[in-house]
This record gives structure tokens, C-alpha cells and sequence, in this order.
């Protein structure tokens, strides 16, 4: 196969690299052996106030080693990378990983994947659409974006910046039970940050698109003037009194909830018991309007794989239904701990579906009635142990099923298990963020701090 545009190497090449280091391996005594070749190419680009501030033109490569002495249960690892592909450098670099491996612990749960779960077959999935993006056109994007955004009033008075980005990878995906998998991808962004300035009191917001398809990237200038549009929202914010009221959270923090359900129904946090949902499989942990698909054919979704970082094959899934938890994200490892199956999760989840089927925004302001639109988070204050969850926020008050007044400086708190058990709706409203797509979410009840 001839070498795409931009790349370094042809996709041939990087399989020869691949079996230079399974071959090197066996040479060495190894048992087992699986590694990861790789390279990427991008431009991002950040103005700031009409003048360009960054210009980052980034090529990078990697091989990844991992060699297994011994068969399961008495298998040792050892892992080394380089960025250097001569064949004296994938030779050292195997010899490195060999000799890390011939001094760790045996462990019970070390080894390639059950030859059962591999991904034999790589359906296409559109994820590669390289935009042959320009210094000066990348520039004048920024500049458009950030311009709409100051267009909108005096009160926007400063900036964070706009910046554009376009980035390339490819890899190759090979292990010693004869698969040899990869393809190439793309992923492109644009975003915006703004201030709004008034009397003194400065308010800031921002908004960005991420797409495998510069095509399916929103309009720089409307990105742009959302951006200020959000920033000028927020002028006049204020505190408010201490009191327990319905929270909803607007889809882009939304989707950061799920990431905590993620976070503690993944194998590391599952095995070694640091979950508030440990044994949750097969039972309720949300309300019952909650459903959560995982979906890793999406064509061109920034989560779409057809093989996980083991080469195991995901599955298109529930993980919730009706509320109810239906599966874990494992990858080999924390499967054999836990004495279950990789879910092909190797690496992290893919595309994440929320079920949205409650109203559109202005609706689930309407049901919602009086509380809290959370639009910010600040803070880390979460923990998956015991589900307790505090942060900053800030947002709007909500009377009547209207924004009444931008609200700052208060801190919304509960425990993750009563809050996914209280959600009441969830929104037609969705944003993409990542790999997770979801509405707004309605919390029935939480505590709210302020004055």
C-alpha cells in the first residue's frame, strides 16, 4: 500500500516495524508479545486578540513494546517504547522490555488476550479525513472566530484566544497469536474563550467543536459569537442563598457525570474495591429514565475503533438499562482479576449514548420549574470510593421555568449514588463531547452553597 499524504510511512512499512519486534521478541525467548507502532502529524494554531500567539507544527512516532516470560499463571511483563525505528533501536528496545520482564513478579493475570476475543475482522469506519490546513489559513480561521466574538459588544474586552487544529495518526496494532491490525485517523478541533467586562466585574466562557471531518466542524465565526454571547450571558452573576434545590447540569457538564460513572465501573477502580459501584452489575445505579449505550462502530466517531489497545473486539452494548447496570469497561487484566471477560475496553470506553428522550432545552428548564442551570464546574472534588461529590459551580437561577439572574462562587454537593438514582430527565438537547454524547441532566434535589 503507497504512503498516504503527509505520513512518514507507508502503512506496509509500519506492519515490517510491527514484525521486527515480534520477531526480535521470539529471538529473545519471550512467550508472548504484542506492540504498537505509530506516528501522527498536525498543526494547531492560537490567536490571540487578532495576533497569532502559538504556532505548533507537531510529527511524532513511537513504538511500544510489551513481552511476556512465562505462560499465565506465572507470567511476567516487561514494557519499553522508543521513538527511534532502526532495527538497532527496536532491537534494544525489545531487549529492554525483555530484560524488565525477566525481573518483575510473576502475576496471575499478565498476558496477551484469549485468541477468541481478538478483532479478526476491521470494518472501515471513515475515521481518517486529513485537512491539508496551512499556517496562514489556520491563522485567519482563528482570527475570524475570535473576531466574532469581539464583534458582539464593547463589554467583550479580552480574550484566552481562538485556536484551530488539525491532527494525523496512524498506527499499526500486532501481537504474537498472528493479529496485525491498524488505521489511519484524524481529528480536527476549533475553540474560543472570551471575557466580558462590566463596570469593573469580568465574566469568562468559551465553546469549541471537535470533528474527524473538518467539514462537520461547526462555523468558526458562529463558534465564535456563542462563545461571546456566552460570556456576556454571565455579567451581573451573583451568589445565592444556601438551600437544597433541583439541579440541572447543561449537556457539556452532563457528560462529565457519566465520565464518573465510567470512572467507577472501570476494571482498576473495580478490582482493587476503590468504587462506590462495586458490585453494581445486574443492579439499579441510576433512576430508571437512564440508559447508556456504548457503540464503537460509529462512523467517524472521535470513539470509534474496531479493536481496543489489546486488540480485543468491543461490542456494541448497553452498560445501563432502565437504570440498571449491564456492564463494566475491562480490558484483559482487570477481566482476569475480577474473574470475568475484557470488554474490549482496553484503553477506555468508546462512543457513550445517553438515552434522551425528555425535552429540549427550554423544556427542561420548564421541568426543572425552580433551581439551579449548572453551565460550569470547577474543582476535583469527587470521590469514586465513596460517591461523595462536591464542586464549584456556576450558572443561572431558574424561577418558573425561566433564567432569572447568572449565579458564581456557590458549590453544589451530594453523593453520586443518590444524585444518578434522583435524575428525573434527561434532554433532547445533545452535545457531543468526546466520546460521550448526552442531554441535559436533571437532578431531582441537591445541596447548593452559597451565601
Amino acid at each position: 500500500m503507497a504512503k498516504r499524504p503527509g505520513f512518514t510511512y507507508a502503512p506496509q512499512r509500519l506492519r515490517e516495524f510491527a514484525q521486527s519486534v515480534l520477531d526480535a521478541a521470539k529471538r529473545g525467548g519471550a512467550s508472548g508479545c504484542e506492540c504498537d507502532v505509530s506516528e501522527g502529524y498536525g498543526l494547531s494554531v492560537t490567536v490571540r486578540k487578532g495576533e497569532p500567539e502559538t504556532i505548533e507544527h507537531n510529527r511524532d512516532k513511537s513504538i511500544g513494546v510489551s513481552v511476556y516470560a512465562g505462560e499465565r499463571p506465572k507470567a511476567r511483563r516487561g514494557h519499553a517504547s522508543t521513538s527511534d525505528f532502526s532495527n538497532a533501536a527496536i532491537a534494544q528496545t525489545v531487549e529492554a522490555a525483555l530484560a524488565i520482564g525477566r525481573r518483575t513478579a510473576e502475576d496471575d493475570c499478565a498476558g496477551l488476550p484469549e485468541p477468541e476475543l481478538l478483532a479478526r475482522e476491521a470494518p472501515d469506519l471513515d475515521l481518517f479525513h486529513p485537512w491539508a490546513l496551512e499556517t496562514e489559513e489556520a491563522i485567519g480561521i482563528a482570527r475570524r472566530c475570535e473576531a466574532a466574538a469581539f464583534a458582539l459588544s464593547r463589554n467583550i474586552r479580552n480574550s484566552e484566544g481562538a485556536t484551530v487544529s488539525a491532527q494525523q495518526s496512524q498506527f499499526v496494532f500486532a501481537n504474537s497469536l498472528g493479529l496485525m491490525a491498524g488505521y489511519p485517523s484524524s481529528r480536527h478541533s476549533i475553540w474560543c474563550a472570551v471575557i466580558a467586562e462590566d463596570r469593573g466585574f469580568m465574566q469568562r466562557d468559551d465553546w469549541y467543536s471537535s470533528a474527524r471531518v473538518p467539514g462537520d466542524l461547526a462555523d468558526a465565526q458562529a463558534l465564535g459569537r456563542y462563545a461571546g454571547e456566552r460570556a456576556l450571558a454571565r455579567l451581573g452573576a451573583r451568589k445565592i442563598p444556601t438551600r437544597r434545590a433541583p439541579v440541572l447540569f447543561e449537556a457539556p457538564v452532563a457528560a462529565q457525570l457519566v465520565g464518573h460513572f465510567v470512572g467507577a465501573v472501570s476494571g482498576g477502580s473495580l478490582y482493587r474495591k476503590a468504587s462506590f459501584l462495586v458490585d453494581s452489575l445486574g443492579k439499579p445505579a441510576f433512576s430508571p429514565v437512564v440508559s447508556i449505550e456504548e457503540r464503537p462502530f460509529e462512523p467517524r466517531g472521535i470513539g470509534s475503533s474496531p479493536l481496543d489497545e489489546e486488540g480485543v473486539a468491543p461490542r456494541t452494548r448497553h452498560v445501563v438499562r432502565d437504570g440498571v447496570v449491564e456492564g463494566y469497561f475491562l480490558g484483559c487484566y482487570s477481566a482476569r482479576k475480577l474473574g470475568m471477560t475484557s470488554t474490549g475496553n482496553a484503553g477506555g470506553h468508546h462512543n457513550l449514548a445517553v438515552r434522551s428522550e425528555g425535552p429540549d432545552f427550554r423544556g427542561m428548564l420548564r421541568a426543572m420549574g425552580t433551581g439551579l442551570l449548572v453551565t460550569e464546574l470547577l474543582g476535583h472534588g469527587v470521590n469514586l470510593v465513596t460517591g461523595d461529590y462536591s464542586r464549584g459551580a456556576a450558572g443561572y437561577w431558574v424561577e418558573g421555568g425561566e433564567i432569572r439572574h447568572p449565579v458564581e462562587e456557590v458549590t453544589i454537593a451530594g453523593n453520586l449514588r443518590d444524585m444518578f438514582k434522583g435524575i428525573a430527565a434527561v434532554g433532547s438537547d445533545i452535545v457531543v463531547r468526546g466520546a460521550r454524547a448526552t442531554g441535559s441532566i436533571l437532578v431531582e434535589e441537591m445541596t447548593i452553597a452559597g451565601d
